[in-house]
């Protein structure tokens, strides 16, 4: 591609230089020729931009997952205290580099490509069997013996993974940072690049390795990605929203083409997809990547509010790393910018996804 762009683009360059410099033609003449040559320019200037994204490096991210880019690299945190439980204020936002994020929450579909890939033996525990059983949430059905395990998607493959740990989400992250390799769960695929895990299955003090191609966020990433909208770009005078939908007003729940919805249940305790109340445990609660397709944050996220709580990077304590967005099982609270929580690393829950990011 590559080639053939470049031969176009040199092409054009030397027709653009034949007409500028040809022999004295008439006024009408020279004016069709002036306005061929301003045509051909645009379109060199064109090709010259399709090039330039063609030599752009690939890290097997975007290709893989829709991403989002994070701008404003510098901008000033939240003067707001960003977490109710801890005293002090905690102001969050502050990223000063710009970044990817996961356009949604990582998905049954992409897991299962992870665990298809990587799983036959599953060495370190990336598949939970409340994957398939738990049916309020469920997903991917595994198969066979191991040493020949094979997964399959239950449902629509586009709503996020759950029962995920956060040594699984490294895991997945490693296994991108490689480009997707396809055999046992070794340094080569799921073991080292982005974290390195060298087996464990446990533990806090895990941090993100230099030059990693994708990571799990931030949770000033995270936070930027979910609430900061500059207020030169027609966002609150303190460039932060009280929720992760652009929106300073809380939330509904309605599934489609409404503003300002997300996958919760509303104080009155109607949960979105049935709306009603009261939790059946054969009905899937979970919605698709962008359902609420009129709810994004203002960089262009979509359920960073709602659906799953989503793990970030943040160590909270010597037993928690840290989760925020809320859930398809809990109230629009959980999700404003002060609400902050956290799970140990290695559990895994019916309400907690995750999404990456990358450079």
């Amino acid at each position: 591609m590559r080639k053939s762009l470049s031969f176009v683009l040199l092409a054009l360059c030397v027709s653009a230089l034949l007409l500028i410099s040809g022999p004295p033609v008439e006024s009408a003449e020279r004016n069709s020729s002036a306005t061929l040559v301003k045509q051909l320019k645009a379109k060199i200037k064109s090709l010259q931009k399709q090039l330039a994204n063609a030599r752009r490096p690939d890290n097997g991210v975007a290709s893989f997952m829709p991403m989002v880019r994070v701008g404003y690299p510098g901008h000033l945190p939240d003067a707001d205290d960003g977490d109710a439980n801890t005293e002090g204020v905690q102001n969050f936002g502050w990223v000063p580099y710009e970044f990817q994020m996961g356009k949604h929450e990582v998905n049954l579909a992409q897991y299962t490509a992870f665990l298809n890939a990587v799983a036959a033996t599953d060495t370190y525990g990336l598949y939970n069997a409340n994957m398939e059983a738990d049916k309020r949430v469920a997903g991917i059905r595994r198969t066979g013996v191991s040493g020949s395990y094979r997964y399959a998607v239950i449902g629509g493959g586009d709503r996020p993974v759950t029962y995920v740990s956060w040594f699984d989400a490294a895991r997945f992250c490693n296994w991108l940072h490689h480009g997707r390799p396809s055999g046992l769960q070794t340094a080569l695929t799921t073991e080292m690049g982005a974290y390195s895990l060298g087996g464990a299955t446990s533990g806090v003090f895990f941090a993100r390795n230099p030059g990693a191609k994708c990571w799990i966020p931030t949770e000033d990433e995270w936070y930027k990605a979910a609430y900061n909208h500059p207020a030169a770009e027609g966002g609150p005078a303190g460039a932060y929203h009280t929720y992760p939908m652009a929106s300073d007003t809380a939330p509904g729940n309605l599934i489609g083409g409404i503003p300002n919805q997300a996958n919760m249940i509303t104080p009155n305790g109607f949960y979105s997809v049935t709306q009603s109340e009261g939790e059946v445990a054969t009905t899937n609660y979970l919605t698709g990547g962008g359902a609420y397709s009129r709810s994004p944050s203002f960089y262009g996220t979509f359920d960073q509010g709602g659906n799953v709580w989503e793990r970030n990077d943040s160590i909270l304590s010597e037993e928690l790393r840290g989760l925020r967005g809320g859930a398809w099982n809990v109230g629009p609270g959980a999700m404003v910018w002060n609400a902050r929580s956290g799970v140990p690393p290695e559990g895994e829950y019916n309400d907690v996804g995750f999404r990456i990011a990358a450079p």
